[in-house]
């Protein structure tokens, strides 16, 4: 409440004209910017190729987005603010939501897991915390701490479900939603990951949800063979297999230019993602 919450801290030097966007756009659908990503597979698949080959680990494209995201994150650490009620908060670490169906079948539900982090994370103990949290979710008898809310929350009529959820958004808009929940909702995360390219689908821009303090939303799209130029004077070319990332931010938490020097640092690290073997020793912190 006035402005302090367990989430987060409340950001107090901040540019004037970043400091009237969340009084201009109040809402996270008046400031989501859309935008495609590709990434070359190349390098992915070599790393891949090389971890099964000389470790025996099994690594994917999910393993290394999230694992990317999280050293970016670290490294760019605005990307990892939110806004509430007007405020820019910075967050206490860095988190990833997304969601996996218990089976690929139509019967089985699907169940919402969330990562912490403190960024020093190598993509092995990236690894080791998705596994984990995978192993306690398969299964249709599995729930989660989610599952409860959920259940707990819609057991009623559907006025009062819907009058239990704008309690709550009015709750998180005045810092007062209680630890417990926040910690155990998928919406107050740093990063939103949706895998269309495990159900054959091509990526998506995915709305930022008003509820929770969300400021990116990534769809990771299914790969495909694309004309890359290589030499436009000559009119060279030559095919890559690339992967397309849908993302959707939320503007207000921070400018144009540290999000495209971002991008470029997401992009530097795909490159080279055996760089992510190695424990992360330069976090930055947020220093307003």
């Amino acid at each position: 409440m006035f402005g302090f919450r367990s989430d987060g801290k409340k950001v107090k030097n901040i540019d004037p004209f970043m400091k009237i966007v969340p009084h201009i756009m109040f809402h996270r659908n008046d400031a989501m910017v859309m935008k495609t990503e590709e990434i070359d597979c190349e390098m992915l698949d070599k790393y891949i190729l090389q971890k099964r080959k000389t470790e025996k680990i099994k690594v994917d494209y999910m393993d290394i987005i999230i694992a990317s995201f999280v050293r970016v994150i670290s490294t760019r650490p605005k990307l990892n603010r939110f806004i509430v009620n007007g405020r820019i908060y910075k967050r206490n670490n860095i988190q990833l939501s997304f969601v996996i169906k218990k089976r690929l079948e139509d019967v089985y539900e699907e169940t919402a897991i969330k990562l912490s982090f403190d960024g020093t994370e190598s993509i092995y103990d990236v690894i080791e915390k998705i596994n984990q949290e995978l192993k306690k979710n398969k299964g249709k008898q599995k729930k989660n701490a989610t599952d409860h809310l959920a259940k707990v929350l819609t057991k009623g009529p559907n006025f009062m479900i819907k009058g239990m959820v704008r309690f709550f958004m009015w709750l998180d808009k005045h810092g007062m939603l209680p630890k417990s929940i926040i910690d155990v909702s998928p919406f107050h995360t740093s990063v939103f990951l949706v895998n269309s390219r495990s159900i054959k689908m091509s990526q998506v821009y995915h709305h930022i949800y008003n509820f929770g303090t969300t400021g990116q939303f990534v769809s990771m799209g299914k790969e495909q063979y694309k004309p890359i130029i290589t030499n436009p004077n000559k009119k060279e070319f030559t095919v890559k297999k690339i992967m397309e990332l849908g993302m959707v931010v939320d503007e207000r938490i921070c400018d144009g230019l540290y999000n495209s020097l971002s991008l470029k640092e997401l992009h530097r690290v795909l490159a080279n993602p055996n760089e992510l073997d190695e424990k992360n020793q330069n976090v930055i912190k947020d220093e307003d």
